[in-house]
């Protein structure tokens, strides 16, 4: 009675997020509504599997596939799905998914160049959801023969990894992996945790894995969506090994919210065009280069690609990346390549006065480092 409890102040960094929708970063900050609608989830009771069955049918709905199961993120979705097409309709099967025995089929074909670790490696999840990941092609490129001749009796699913992580030339396409997966009589699966463009997947394939805060903005969760009656094997393993992934009614509500709302809170290409515009000022720095660079999974997103040749400036890249990730706020761009002298601004979270800080920031990394400036 009476117990008094004091908020902890933790001293956490400030964060401008311009690297994109980046798990390390809490992926994305979400609207008021979808806050209010996890706010009413928190405050009240529900029967669990009441609402995991209406939200699963609002959002299968919205995304005009046959089924949905709500889990608590795009990663447990693999597993789990990889659960469900090991086992099928034998509902009392979760107990004994990592069972050779009964269940020999469990074979997860997969393209080399898919073989991703995206903060988690791809075939770790295949694993936990008691897959054997059999490798098609090569890092460089596949074949639609080479998956062809992966395919064993024990293959459980054709498994397709949509995204920037993922090696995109060399591939076939998702197109005609389908066609084999339908010749073959075999479900595929797709992990478009990213993508926004779901109904040419849900078209495609068997079953989709979508992150809920990616694309959607909304809490953190995942989508599995798909046929119906695979679904229904999928939702059979929230009582064995989806017990360590459930997701909270809180989620649950804030999510159906997120996606109802897509895609009115996405951003359009013009908005994103013109907070990049702000970086244009960087040009007038000998030896930097700004330009627009597309999304190289085809995805309607647009990043500031900003090149600096350190023969000119007398910082590389990686040195400038790494003077914004430890600065105050500390600025965490998209970096795969600053090794090769340039580093992406994505701006779909950043806000126009974060955007100037960027550009601020970026001069004072090079300030009285440059052999000449304009």
């Amino acid at each position: 009675m009476g117990s008094i409890w004091s908020v902890v102040q933790m001293k956490l960094s400030e964060v401008i997020n311009a690297s994109g929708k980046m798990s390390i970063l809490g992926v994305s900050v979400m609207s008021d509504p979808v806050i209010l609608a996890m706010k009413e989830g928190a405050a009240h009771f529900y029967i669990m599997e009441e609402l995991h069955e209406q939200a699963g049918a609002q959002i299968a709905a919205y995304l005009q596939t046959e089924s949905v199961m709500v889990t608590n993120s795009a990663s447990s979705g693999i597993a789990l799905s990889v659960a469900g097409l090991i086992t099928k309709d034998n509902q009392v099967s979760y107990r004994n998914v990592y069972d050779k025995e009964i269940f020999p089929k469990r074979e997860v074909v997969l393209m080399k160049g898919h073989q991703v670790d995206y903060g988690a490696p791809i075939g770790l999840m295949v694993e936990t959801g008691g897959g054997i990941v059999k490798e098609a092609g090569y890092a460089n490129g596949c074949t639609i023969e080479q998956i062809k001749s992966t395919v064993t009796s024990q293959t459980a699913c054709l498994l397709y990894v949509q995204s920037h992580h993922a090696v995109q030339k060399g591939m076939p396409s998702l197109e005609s992996i389908s066609a084999l997966a339908n010749e073959l009589n075999i479900p595929l699966v797709v992990d478009a945790a990213a993508e926004s463009q779901w109904q040419r997947y849900t078209d495609l394939a068997d079953i989709v894995i979508i992150s809920g805060a990616k694309a959607l903005n909304g809490p953190t969760s995942g989508i599995i969506a798909g046929k119906k009656d695979l679904i229904t094997a999928v939702r059979a393993h929230q009582f064995g090994i989806g017990r360590a992934m459930k997701v909270g009614k809180e989620a649950v509500l804030g999510l159906v919210r997120a996606v109802e709302e897509y895609p009115d809170n996405s951003m359009t290409k013009k908005v994103q065009l013109q907070l990049l515009d702000t970086l244009n000022r960087l040009e007038k720095i000998q030896g930097i280069k700004v330009s627009e660079q597309p999304d190289s999974a085809g995805r309607e997103i647009y990043r500031g690609r900003i090149h600096i040749d350190a023969n000119i400036t007398n910082v590389s890249a990686s040195t400038v990346v790494k003077k914004l990730r430890t600065g105050n706020p500390a600025i965490y761009t998209r970096d795969y390549e600053a090794d090769q002298g340039y580093f992406d601004i994505d701006p779909r979270s950043v806000s126009e006065a974060e955007m100037h800080v960027i550009a601020e920031k970026i001069e004072e990394s090079l300030r009285g480092n440059s052999k000449n400036e304009a």
